[in-house]
């Protein structure tokens, strides 16, 4: 494995935006799959959408989660966005995908090998740590969220849209008030996924044709960089045009690493 032998103390780096909302990251996760987490301050409750890997501790190690409860989130249930949800009380995710947080084996959270190579991570997050033994701790949902469902943080409310295609339980997040979108890997400006073992490319385009008409003023991915709603339409686009598609992951991700074709 290709990683430093020193154990850095600043796993996690992160950012305050505007509207109450921080944006979290595990930094020496591969930029190719580093997912985003989401932290939006409310007045009774916050809000955490998605954990990342969990290869370190994420409540203990960013101060702003103990402030208040924590309502988490899970946009959908692949390894890269669920890893810390067992560190919380309440874990909401869709009922199609409970049995996967319960019971969140490599396959059935779509970690394959063309993930969890050597270049995934670039130091240790622990002494011993071995890509290979890779595994998501078991964090059986709380409660279901689906669509119509409102998450109420007291002075915030977020309406709950189920969008299938990436996986079946995909779900974003709109706050009608500002039009931010909390959308998971629904859309992120990058190549789309939709090939794997339980995505629908014909569902996930009926999910994109509904998020293509909400009046978004912001777009908060799961991956990537935050974008308006004309970025979000031109990504939608492309995608319809047959552009923006990762394909075969071993392939895609030799391809960003510069180890293959």
């Amino acid at each position: 494995m290709s990683a430093k032998a020193e154990i850095p103390k600043d796993w996690y780096q992160v950012r305050h935006l505007s509207d109450g909302i921080s944006h979290i990251h595990e930094r020496y996760v591969g930029d190719w799959l580093r997912c985003n987490i989401w932290h939006i301050r409310g007045r009774d409750r916050d809000l955490l959408v998605d954990s990342g890997m969990g290869l370190r501790p994420l409540k203990a190690e960013v101060s702003l989660l103990a402030e208040r409860p924590v309502t988490a989130v899970s946009s959908h249930c692949h390894f890269d966005h669920i890893g810390g949800a067992h560190e919380f009380d309440v874990r909401l995710g869709h009922p199609l995908e409970a049995h996967v947080h319960t019971n969140p084996t490599r396959q059935a959270t779509a970690a394959s090998d063309s993930w969890l190579r050597a270049e995934t991570v670039t130091a240790l997050p622990y002494e011993s740590f071995r890509i290979e033994d890779f595994q998501i701790q078991p964090a059986p949902l709380t409660g279901h969220l689906d669509e119509g469902d409102v998450i109420d943080l007291g002075d915030r409310l977020f309406k709950v849209f189920h969008l299938p295609g990436h996986s079946p339980g995909s779900i974003a997040l709109f706050e009608d008030r500002t039009g931010i979108l909390l959308s998971g890997d629904v859309v992120y400006d990058a190549d789309l996924f939709d090939t794997v073992y339980h995505s629908d490319p014909e569902v996930y385009c009926v999910s994109l044709k509904r998020l293509r008409e909400l009046p978004v003023s912001v777009v908060h991915p799961g991956h990537g960089q935050s974008f308006d709603r004309d970025r979000m339409k031109l990504i939608i686009d492309e995608y319809f045009a047959g552009g923006r598609r990762i394909g075969d992951p071993a392939k895609w991700v030799n391809k960003i690493l510069g180890a293959g074709p």
